[in-house]
């Protein structure tokens, strides 16, 4: 079973997005903003295929779970 490439962590004041390249810290008020890019990203570049998929959905993910609090 292949590991994830993308994992979203947070803590009471910002979230951390963790690829397998790259990696990014941002305010938890910007993660709306970072979904609708990374959603945006893939409806305005097709070609991308399925690149930004594991993104969205670890940005999915966390919304989820940050909204149960």
């Amino acid at each position: 079973m292949q590991k994830a490439a993308m994992k979203a962590t947070h803590d009471d004041k910002t979230f951390t997005l963790t690829g397998r390249y790259w990696s990014g810290t941002y305010p938890l008020e910007d993660l709306p903003k970072q979904l609708a890019f990374y959603r945006m990203l893939r409806a305005e570049y097709p070609k991308s295929g399925t690149s930004y998929d594991e993104t969205i959905a670890e940005l999915e993910r966390l919304t989820k779970i940050l909204t149960r609090k």
